[in-house]
């Protein structure tokens, strides 16, 4: 990371998907602490370098916000996931199994609350989307059933 930063510099967009990776190992590895200033620190760097819209962005946005969910810090993640929900629209429409896959997590979220009405909302609208895109028999589309289903149980 140190450098990537000296080459590229501290804005370079490419800066930030090394910090993008290093946070994705800190967080696979429970150290959600020193993975969101990592999430946040390239976010900063994605949004000026490439506009709010990227979807590298984007994803970087989904990134925080698994951390935070993750940590069970419901409140912080959810606004984030909404925001990714409205980006992906405008960057490859929500019809994409990428936009499939922020329903999905965002019911997760949902449901991991006791919002289970609107989390089906949102994983059945995941669920139709991976068969469109992917196939009823895709493992994506499996799993995304799996989760309306469990959802569902909780109801």
């Amino acid at each position: 990371i140190a450098i990537g930063e000296k080459t590229l510099g501290p804005e370079h967009p490419d800066h930030a998907t090394g910090l993008d990776h290093l946070a994705s190992l800190l967080q696979a590895q429970g150290r959600y602490a020193d993975a969101e200033p990592l999430y946040r620190r390239a976010l900063e760097i994605s949004q000026k370098a490439l506009g709010d819209f990227h979807p590298s962005v984007a994803a970087l946005l989904s990134n925080l916000a698994g951390c935070l969910n993750a940590q069970g810090r419901y409140t912080d993640a959810e606004p984030i996931y909404r925001r990714v929900l409205v980006r992906m629209e405008r960057s490859v429409g929500n019809d994409h199994q990428d936009y499939a896959s922020i329903l999905s997590n965002l019911a997760g979220l949902l449901s991991a609350q006791g919002q289970h009405r609107e989390a089906i909302l949102h994983i059945h609208r995941a669920v139709k989307i991976f068969e469109r895109v992917l196939g009823w028999d895709h493992p994506s589309t499996e799993n995304v059933r799996a989760r309306e289903a469990h959802i569902r149980s909780k109801m």
